[in-house]
C-alpha cells in the first residue's frame, strides 16, 4: 500500500459526540473520514469500500471492537488503532494480540491521535517486514547513526560503538520495523545462526539488555527499546534513511 496524499479513515464508535468531533478534526487536518456506530455497520461498509486506517472503539453494543478487529486482520488486513476507555495493561495487550497497531485511551488528545495515525501510516508504507537493510546503508534514529557495513553506531557527539554480530542483527530487525512490537520468537528467528553458541544458551532478554547498554542513556530506564509486557519489544524512535 502506498500512503495516499489524503488518508481515508473509518471511525467506529457508538458515541455520536466522539464520532462527530473526531471526524471533524481529522477532516480539518488532511484526512477523509467515514463513520460507523457499530461493528455490524462497519463490517458492511468494509465489504464495499476500502480505507487506509480504522479507528475502533472496544465497548460497543452487540459485537465488540476486539471481535471486529480479529475479522479485519483475517479478511482485509487494514491497520487498526483502538480508541477505548479501557485503560488497564491487560486491555492494551489484548488489543495488540487481536492485531491492533496502536492503542489510545479515552479521554484523548486529538493532536496526539493524529500523530499516531501518521506514525501507523508511515510504518505501513515502510519496506515489508524482513526486508534487509543494505550493508552499506546509513540509518539514523534518535541520537544515533547506524553503519550496517561497519557494524558501528556513531552518536551525535562522535562516540563510536562497535556491535557484535548478534547485536547487529537484533538492531537491524528493530530498524526495519520501528514503532512495531516484535515478539521474542521473531527476534530469536532473526538472529538464529549468528553467534549460535550464545543465542540459545541465553534468553533474548539478555541480548536486549546488552544492546540497551550501548544505545540507551540509562539502560535501567530504557526509552529507545521499550518492553511491551506479554508481547515483546519495540523501538520507539523514528528511523530515517538518507
Amino acid at each position: 500500500m502506498t500512503e495516499p496524499t489524503t488518508p481515508k479513515i473509518l471511525i467506529v464508535d457508538d458515541s455520536t459526540d466522539i464520532r462527530d468531533a473526531l471526524s471533524s478534526y481529522l477532516n480539518q487536518n488532511g484526512c477523509r473520514t467515514a463513520v460507523s456506530a457499530s461493528a455490524q455497520a462497519a463490517r458492511s461498509l468494509l465489504k464495499r469500500d476500502t480505507f487506509d486506517l480504522i479507528i475502533l472503539d472496544i465497548m460497543m453494543p452487540g459485537e465488540d471492537g476486539l471481535s471486529l478487529c480479529r475479522w479485519i486482520q483475517s479478511e482485509i488486513k487494514t491497520p487498526t488503532l483502538f480508541l477505548s476507555a479501557r485503560a488497564q495493561e491487560i486491555d492494551r495487550i489484548l488489543g495488540f494480540e487481536m492485531g491492533g497497531d496502536d492503542y489510545v485511551t479515552k479521554p484523548f488528545s486529538p493532536r496526539e491521535l493524529l500523530s499516531r495515525i501518521h506514525a501507523i501510516l508511515r510504518r505501513v508504507n515502510a519496506p515489508p517486514p524482513g526486508t534487509p537493510i543494505a550493508d552499506a546503508q546509513i540509518v539514523r534514529f534518535d541520537r544515533w547513526q547506524f553503519d550496517g557495513a561497519r557494524r558501528e553506531l556513531t552518536s551525535g557527539d562522535g562516540l563510536v560503538i562497535s556491535l557484535s554480530s548478534t547485536e547487529h542483527k537484533l538492531l537491524s530487525a528493530f530498524l526495519e520495523r520501528p514503532k512495531s512490537i516484535l515478539s521474542r520468537e521473531q527476534l530469536l528467528e532473526r538472529i538464529k545462526g549468528h553467534d549460535s553458541g550464545t543465542v540459545f544458551d541465553r534468553s533474548i532478554d539478555t541480548q536486549i539488555s546488552r544492546l540497551r547498554r550501548k544505545l540507551e542513556k540509562n539502560a535501567g530506564t530504557p526509552e529507545l527499546i521499550k518492553t511491551c509486557w506479554g508481547a515483546g519489544y519495540m523501538l520507539t524512535a523514528d528511523v530515517t534513511r538518507p
